[in-house]
């Protein structure tokens, strides 16, 4: 049985947070405000829209917080190959880590082969370019079976981490869903909490409960070990 890791001290979750600002009116400057504050407190990487990719990269160089980006957000409805392409587009612009959003159709109606294909040919090109793959299954639209069904898809396929939710789409993450998924991928796979997670202690459960990685715009008052209101 795998033993839960301790919970790191505010200052030591910084390593596990997705600094993130996905609001489609973000401006530039709160984007290059979102990178210094990630490098200021030694953030996983900053989470922002495709369009910002280069402006982030530019801003983090010399730093090791990494420059992450989403792919078929929020819907996951586009096509594998436009998915595709947005990812391609978004490494040669210097991301480091692409959150993808899966066929969520295709997860509620039991089409495992269907996510296996979609979520291979993003990895393949990710890790192509040098780049991690993390695969959002939007546990708030999903059965458990359904959840069950995804995480194991995307562990077949290639994908580095599972991840909860785009915070757009109602609910977000929950400490069940991250033991859910623990329990379903093993101990190597990466896991990722996002949605809702607006306080140290928020971030510390769902750490407990095996996730690795923290997305959300609450950054600051986690690492403070205050509490945000912040939806994402």
């Amino acid at each position: 049985m795998t033993t839960a890791p301790a919970a790191p001290t505010p200052g030591e979750i910084a390593a596990y947070i997705d600094h993130t600002l996905l609001k489609p009116e973000a401006s530039r400057e709160q984007v290059l405000q979102l990178a210094a504050e990630a490098r200021e407190h030694g953030f996983a990487s900053v989470c922002i829209n495709p369009v910002w990719v280069t402006t982030v990269a530019e801003a983090l160089a010399g730093s090791e917080v990494k420059t992450c980006t989403v792919v078929g957000f929020a819907l996951g409805a586009s096509t594998t190959a436009t998915k595709v392409f947005e990812a391609s587009n978004a490494l040669d612009n210097g991301a480091d880590e692409v959150d993808m959003v899966i066929d969520i159709a295709a997860a509620r109606a039991g089409e495992r082969e269907k996510l296996v294909t979609e979520i291979r040919a993003l990895a393949e090109v990710t890790h192509a370019k040098g780049g991690l793959l993390k695969v959002i299954i939007e546990t708030s639209l999903l059965e458990n079976d359904a959840k069950v069904l995804a995480c194991r898809a995307a562990q077949e396929a290639g994908a580095d981490f599972v991840k909860t939710s785009t915070g757009f789409n109602g609910g977000g993450a929950t400490v069940e869903d991250i033991e859910l998924m623990r329990a379903t991928v093993g101990p190597d796979m990466g896991i990722k909490a996002s949605g809702g997670v607006r306080s140290y202690e928020d971030a510390a459960a769902m750490i407990a409960a095996g996730a690795t990685r923290i997305g959300a715009s609450s950054g600051i008052a986690i690492v403070s070990g205050g509490h945000s209101g912040a939806d994402y």
